[in-house]
């Protein structure tokens, strides 16, 4: 029996269904047992272990979620939120603002904070101004996806794939940039007519969320974005030390203590990438990830063509989340393109289904506590709604666009 094989299996499983049945193990932790079985079983040694886990890719994660969370302790999304839920706007015109708020936020910092920080000020809002806060929360979570592909800092995938195949910031941009503004207008035009002349309910009173900012913080975290983005685009030097230099900026506050922002970084994803990182260098070591590329390329399906690392990269993105499809994928992308390609289309497809994205997950769980809920269907039918016909455009522009 070939262990390297097994634990594999078990913990991709574990990835597609989001944990082991009957037991009490998400995707994070089966990820770190999977890799601790590994090195358990003296299939891999702990300094080769150690050595499998890509350090870039986590300190630029965890560097990013230290400015976002100064952002959010500051009151920064609350304040976006807020002034969009003031807007004299009609729905058509605030649903359009708030796609392209929510898209430009996630290009620049980790989309499932945006999420996080602005799905009650939405309710809330829409609550008050007697809307249907359902369309506007699919529009928050959709072109949260989609206008986080548009750089190498908006998602995880696109950190590790950045960081992989060395890529540049500007010239990212420029690739990927054109089809995910259009994606943004895309989707708000798709809500617009799903929901045409469905927008209203009845207004309800709410309890309105705390929207303190406190200036200070909020300052200093967009000042040291601003000069991260720009060193990003200009300074030669490693982005992942960049951004650990920004996060110690902020960790060394007067207001904030340290701690606070420690909390909120998600240390989950982060063992998440370590786990599966050991993972997927076990396999490549054993033989069996370039077996299964042959077993492929005898089949007619070249995952190095960049046809077909689209459509793998799209089809392994709805199986076991975009993060674990694209380290399997990687190995592959040898193409010029391959890193725009694999960027985009992993991150555009998790739009099709509600747990195709932890953004989506994020936007319904908090609507379900905060007692909204579609009116006709469930909210995995009702992400469907939208999340399809967004998805198929979005990856039809992306297709075409890099065709060119």
């Amino acid at each position: 029996m070939d262990v390297t094989l097994v634990v594999f299996a078990v913990v991709y499983f574990g990835m597609v269904v989001g944990g082991l049945p009957g037991l009490r193990i998400d995707r994070p932790a089966l990820a770190l047992v999977g890799a601790l079985a590994l090195v358990g079983c003296g299939l891999l040694s702990p300094e080769a272990a150690w050595r499998a886990v890509d350090v870039p890719t986590i300190t630029l994660l965890f560097g990013l979620m230290v400015v976002s969370a100064q952002l959010a302790r500051g009151g920064f999304y609350s304040l976006v939120a807020r002034q969009l839920a003031r807007s004299r706007r009609g729905p058509v015109g605030l649903l359009l603002w708030l796609v392209i708020v929510a898209g430009v936020l996630s290009a620049l910092l980790v989309n499932d904070i945006v999420c996080l920080a602005m799905t009650p000020i939405v309710v809330d809002a829409c609550r008050r101004r007697g809307l249907d806060p359902v369309p506007f929360l699919l529009g928050v979570a959709a072109a949260s996806n989609v206008g986080s592909a548009a750089t190498l800092i908006g998602n995880p995938q696109n950190m590790l794939i950045g960081q992989s195949l060395q890529l540049s910031f500007l010239g990212y941009l420029a690739d990927a940039g054109p089809p995910c503004a259009l994606g943004l207008l895309t989707t708000w035009g798709i809500l617009v007519w799903l929901y045409r002349g469905t927008f209203a309910r009845a207004a309800e009173q709410a309890a309105a969320p705390d929207l303190r900012l406190e200036w200070a913080i909020t300052g200093k975290g967009l000042v040291v974005l601003g000069t991260l983005v720009g060193l990003f685009l200009f300074a030669p030097w490693p982005r992942e030390v960049m951004t650990l230099i920004a996060a110690a900026v902020l960790l060394l506050g007067r207001r904030v203590a340290a701690r606070e922002l420690l909390d909120r970084v998600d240390w989950h994803l982060c063992l998440l990438f370590m786990g599966l990182f050991v993972v997927n260098h076990a396999l490549q070591d054993a033989g069996h990830l370039e077996a299964a590329y042959a077993w492929l390329r005898g089949q007619g399906v070249d995952p190095a063509q960049p046809a077909w690392l689209f459509a793998t990269s799209v089809l392994g993105s709805n199986v076991v989340s975009n993060v674990p499809a694209v380290m399997l994928l990687l190995p592959a992308a040898t193409h010029p393109d391959a890193g725009a390609i694999l960027a985009l289309s992993s991150t555009f497809a998790g739009n099709l289904f509600l747990v195709g994205s932890i953004a989506n997950l994020i936007v319904v769980e908090q609507a379900r506590r905060l007692g909204v809920e579609p009116r006709a269907r469930s909210w995995v039918l009702e992400h469907a709604r939208v999340g399809v016909p967004v998805t198929l455009v979005t990856l039809a522009l992306a297709a075409l666009w890099l065709a060119r």
